[in-house]
C-alpha cells in the first residue's frame, strides 16, 4: 500500500504506534502532543530553516512530537496531518483544549489588561485559544495575554460564506506553503476560509481537489472551487475569482476568463471545477 508522505508520521524507520501493522518500521513510538506557542511557525521539509516551508502551525494548533533533533521536532500537525519539521522553541506543553478561535482576520495580543501595554503578534485568523477571563472588551488568553473579545468566536462557531472570508485576505502576500494572514498559498487560503466556516480541509492542492463534487465549468459561481495543476482559486461570482498566486505575489480578485487565458498560455489548462 502506497502511503502519502505528507501526511504519514513516518521517517528513517521511526514510525507512529497508530501505524503498527500498517507500515514497516524499525520502532514505534507515542507521540507526544504540544501545541504551537509562537504567533506562526514553519513546518519544514528536513531540521533546518534553509530547508522548504511544506505548511505553518498557527498559535494554538497541536503538533505530534516522534522525534527530536536539535533544536527541531519532528511530528505531525493534528489539524490538517501535515507531517514535518518544527522549531522546538516554536511548541510548549500542551494546554486545555480551545474555548475560542480567532475570528478576525489578525489581531494584537497585549501583556495588560489595557492596549497601551505590551503587544505581541499579530495572531492571524483560525488560531486557537483558551479564554481564561474577561476584563472590560479585553479576553486573557492563555499563553499569549489579553487579546479583543469581539475579535474570538467560541469554538463551535463559524462564518457561512467562505468567499467572504478569503476577500478579507485581499492584498496579503504570497508565501508558499503560509497560511497565516501575513502570508500564505493558493490551498492555505482555501483552507483557511474552509476552517473559518466549520469545514474540514486538507492542505494541498491534490488533496483539496477530492473536495466536494464536480460541477460543469458554465455552473461555476460563488464558493465554488477551481482547480489547475498545482493551483486553486475560489469563485467569487459573476465571473471572478479570489485566489493567492505567483503572478500577482499576493491575494488578488480577478476575472476567471483572465487567470485561465494566463495560466493556459503558462501550459497549464483548468482540471477541475468543483462544488462544496
Amino acid at each position: 500500500m502506497k502511503h502519502d508522505p505528507r501526511i504519514t508520521p513516518w521517517r528513517d524507520g521511526i514510525a507512529a504506534v497508530s501505524l503498527e501493522g500498517v507500515i514497516e518500521a524499525e520502532v514505534y513510538l507515542d507521540p507526544k502532543a504540544m501545541s504551537c506557542t509562537a504567533a506562526a511557525a514553519s513546518i519544514r521539509s528536513g531540521p533546518d530553516a534553509n530547508s522548504e516551508q511544506m505548511d505553518q502551525l498557527l498559535f494554538g494548533e497541536r503538533f505530534e512530537v516522534l522525534e527530536e533533533e536539535g533544536a527541531w521536532l519532528f511530528g505531525q500537525a493534528a489539524r490538517d496531518g501535515y507531517v514535518g519539521f518544527v522549531e522546538a522553541s516554536a511548541l510548549g506543553p500542551a494546554g486545555p483544549l480551545p474555548t475560542h478561535r480567532v475570528c478576525a482576520i489578525r489581531t494584537y495580543a497585549f501583556a495588560e489588561p489595557t492596549i497601551k501595554s505590551r503587544a505581541s503578534g499579530p495572531y492571524s485568523i483560525n488560531s486557537l485559544v483558551t479564554v481564561e477571563a474577561l476584563d472590560g472588551k479585553l479576553a486573557k488568553v492563555a499563553g499569549a495575554g489579553w487579546m479583543a473579545a469581539a475579535h474570538l468566536a467560541a469554538i463551535g462557531t463559524s462564518d457561512d460564506d467562505w468567499a467572504a472570508v478569503a476577500e478579507r485576505f485581499l492584498g496579503a502576500p504570497y508565501l508558499w506553503g503560509g497560511r497565516e494572514s501575513l502570508g500564505l498559498d493558493c490551498s492555505g487560503l482555501v483552507q483557511q476560509a474552509l476552517f473559518a466556516c466549520g469545514r474540514a480541509c486538507p492542505r494541498d492542492t491534490d488533496q483539496q481537489q477530492d473536495l466536494g463534487a464536480a460541477i460543469d465549468a458554465a455552473d461555476f459561481g460563488r464558493g465554488d472551487l477551481v482547480f489547475w495543476k498545482g493551483h486553486v482559486a475560489i469563485g467569487l461570482g459573476e465571473g471572478r475569482i479570489i485566489h493567492a498566486n505567483a503572478h500577482h505575489m499576493a491575494v488578488a480578485a480577478e476575472p476567471l476568463s483572465e487567470a485561465v487565458a494566463r495560466i493556459s498560455a503558462a501550459g497549464s489548462e483548468v482540471t477541475a471545477y468543483r462544488r462544496l
